[in-house]
């Protein structure tokens, strides 16, 4: 029995050591796990302060972003709103001066206004002086002749009709003419837009030049007080300025490409140095001419280099530059000539023969075409006859006279020339009939007016419908001008024939010019 009790006493102290061993184990594990709590605890409180920094850090650069581009923004606006206010300043100011200038042509106007009703009753007076003067005269008259008033009139009408038969039956003919023509062109135009619209004239793209101005405010000066600038600009360039309501361009229409350059040139010049008027204007085109002649010598050296055409004289590469500025059926000549230039060479590379030789009769093959208004003949013969003055060779100058069978070619270059000029000039659109019917009509017209005595120079205007005449004022006086006026016009009808009528508008000018020395 005390082998159980002992065991039972033994048993029991073993469990409650355990127990004890147990109790006191668990409470050292829930203090180190009760450490490791606030350890944790801790270690977020310091991560939620360090977040809460990094977004009060986020935020606060988000503010400062958000107010520079604000600040910007308004920046921009300020700078947009000084300019708007200084536009309206400036809007302002021109309208004060604009308020200005009115008010001082309206006091202007008032003036003029004043001094042509003086000038009104002054007439009124002359007039009835010569009424009174008029009436003794008719009696007089009357008292001589022996005859009525009513009498001489009828005389003089009868007389008047006579001679006027044949001229009012050139007016009913051309009336006629004017009143089929326009009906044709109607026709025409509106077949011509139920199939599809017609291209524009050629005439019309080779006749006019614009030039660009920096403001509408210089064509005033252009025209000058009552015309005198720009009638100064057409006698001397002897083109027609057409100043419309186009902003900031100025149209020059002549069929004289050359007379059409000089205006455009002396127009810019004009321009931009700000003197205008009639005594500059005929420096600045003289100086314009002047230029010009520079500019045609560079454009035949420019076609020289174009083409791949070794050295010629001086003078003929002056005459080829002319080309530039002549057309033949609305081509331009001088590249008219480098195209046969270029096919020469390639047919004669082709065949064999010479091609620097091909080219150079290719180039100069029209060069007459820059002197044929001046000189008479056909200007494959006049070129020829250029070339030859300068030591062309020979076989040159057979080819260029007869590319249009004026004479035998001696050579195939002769051949070469006349097929590759055929070449070029067939083109679909490289030449216009019509318009060359067009130019040699007005040179013929200038022609005409030139061949009177006393005439200084003849431009023809307004598509040939006017041509101005200007005399030598020592030569005609006002009295012979409108006999000069009439003969031209008489001979303009037996030699041309022309749509419609022809203006002619004769110009007598005087001056006197001194130097104080």
């Amino acid at each position: 029995m005390n082998i159980i009790y002992i065991t039972v006493a033994i048993f029991v102290s073993g469990l409650l050591a355990g127990y004890f061993i147990r109790f006191i184990i668990g409470k050292s594990r829930y203090s180190t796990i009760e450490k490791e709590s606030l350890l944790i605890m801790e270690k977020a409180r310091a991560q939620a302060a360090n977040i809460l920094k990094d977004a009060q850090i986020a935020a606060k650069n988000e503010v400062i972003k958000a107010r520079d581009e604000f600040e910007l923004s308004m920046k921009s606006r300020r700078t947009e709103l000084n300019q708007l206010e200084e536009r309206i300043r400036q809007k302002e100011a021109n309208l004060e001066r604009k308020v200005a200038m009115l008010e001082k042509k309206e006091k202007i106007l008032e003036e003029k206004t004043a001094m042509l009703e003086q000038e009104s009753l002054r007439v009124k007076q002359k007039l009835e002086e010569a009424d009174a003067i008029i009436q003794e005269e008719k009696a007089s008259l009357q008292k001589i002749a022996r005859m009525t008033q009513e009498e001489a009139k009828q005389l003089l009408l009868d007389r008047i009709e006579k001679e006027l038969q044949s001229e009012m039956s050139s007016i009913i003919r051309r009336r006629q003419e004017e009143i089929k023509e326009t009906s044709e062109r109607e026709a025409k135009r509106i077949i011509a837009m139920s199939v599809q619209r017609y291209a524009a004239s050629h005439a019309s793209e080779i006749t006019t030049s614009t030039v660009t101005l920096p403001g509408d405010e210089v064509k005033g000066r252009i025209i000058g007080r009552d015309g005198r600038n720009i009638r100064a600009l057409e006698a001397a360039t002897g083109v027609n300025i057409l100043i419309d309501d186009t902003p900031e361009v100025v149209v020059i229409s002549g069929f004289d490409p050359i007379r059409r350059e000089i205006a455009k040139m002396a127009i810019e010049t004009l321009v931009a140095d700000g003197r205008i008027h009639p005594g500059r204007i005929e420096e600045v085109v003289a100086k314009s001419q002047e230029e010009l002649t520079e500019i045609m010598r560079r454009a035949g050296e420019e076609a020289m280099y174009a083409a791949g055409v070794q050295s010629a004289a001086p003078e003929i590469i002056n005459m080829l530059g002319r080309l530039k500025f002549r057309s033949s059926y609305s081509q331009n000549v001088l590249q008219h000539s480098i195209e046969v230039a270029n096919i020469m060479g390639i047919m004669a590379g082709e065949l064999g023969l010479d091609v620097q030789l091909a080219k150079r009769i290719g180039l100069f093959h029209d060069i007459g075409k820059a002197m044929d208004h001046e000189v008479e003949g056909g200007h494959a013969l006049i070129g020829a006859d250029f070339i030859k003055k300068f030591g062309e060779q020979q076989i040159v100058i057979n080819a260029i006279a007869a590319h249009h069978e004026d004479i035998q070619a001696e050579s195939i270059y002769a051949v070469l020339s006349s097929a590759a000029d055929a070449i070029s000039s067939s083109r679909l659109g490289a030449r216009s009939e019509s318009t060359a019917m067009y130019v040699k009509r007005l040179e013929k017209l200038e022609e005409i007016a030139n061949s009177f005595d006393g005439v200084k120079k003849s431009y023809a205007i307004q598509a040939g419908r006017e041509i101005r005449v200007i005399v030598e004022p020592e030569k005609v006086d006002d009295k012979k001008m409108v006999l000069l006026a009439r003969d031209i016009s008489k001979k303009i009808e037996n030699e041309l024939q022309y749509p419609g009528q022809i203006k002619i508008v004769a110009i007598r000018e005087t001056r006197c010019i001194e130097y104080a020395r």
